[in-house]
């Protein structure tokens, strides 16, 4: 178990809190009861409706197993099962012409980031997650691996606006098939799995 927690703790350290997001925290905090730190959690973490968010934490809502990443005048505390799916993120406080807000990245909030020596398999359905659909999700649609083939090729079934598109060929063989080759050169291609049938849900 302390090797595990020793672990959670590396992942933590990852995430990044920019000094105008901090100012932001700190002046927040100044109105919140004494030793009241803030909480940066996943919901559904490791799913493709993963959310990520930043709230109050008081001292009685504290856990023994969270994790505490200590900044200037406050503690971010960081629950177990989302630890690692927060590394590489961000947390900034930006000003432009709308105004002023708060932003979160987590790149890795949908699926846990993968070991480089892990199995090809697992290698390439975090890139599906983390690179790949977060692109096809502005025409409502996804893809995920359904296989590899003996003979070296990933197969890929289509979802949501995918299915049926027109484009659907341009994707995989522009897009999709040249970013998984340059990752993955044990790959000898990528080919389609769909039986795609056009409807409402398909993108034009």
């Amino acid at each position: 178990m302390l090797e595990s927690f020793l672990v959670y703790i590396k992942v933590v350290e990852m995430i990044n809190i920019s000094e105008s997001a901090q100012s932001h925290f700190r002046k927040l905090l100044e109105s919140q009861p004494e030793k009241t730190n803030i909480r940066v959690f996943v919901i559904n973490p490791g799913t493709a409706s993963a959310e990520c968010g930043v709230s109050y934490c008081p001292a009685d809502a504290v856990e023994d197993s969270d994790t505490h990443l200590s900044f200037d005048g406050f503690d971010a505390i960081v629950d177990l099962e989302s630890a690692p799916y927060l590394e590489e993120a961000e947390i900034d406080f930006v000003t432009d012409q709308m105004g002023s807000q708060l932003t979160l990245k987590a790149p890795n909030a949908k699926a846990r980031k993968v070991a480089e020596d892990a199995p090809l398999k697992e290698r390439i359905e975090y890139m599906l997650v983390s690179e790949i659909n977060p692109q096809l999700a502005s025409h409502g649609g996804q893809v995920m691996l359904m296989d590899i083939t003996d003979d070296g090729f990933a197969l890929l079934q289509f979802g949501g606006g995918c299915n049926g598109c027109s484009m659907v060929d341009v994707t995989l063989k522009e897009g999709i098939e040249k970013q998984m080759l340059e990752q993955f050169p044990e790959l000898k291609g990528v080919r389609d799995a769909t039986e795609h049938e056009a409807g409402e849900h398909s993108y034009y």
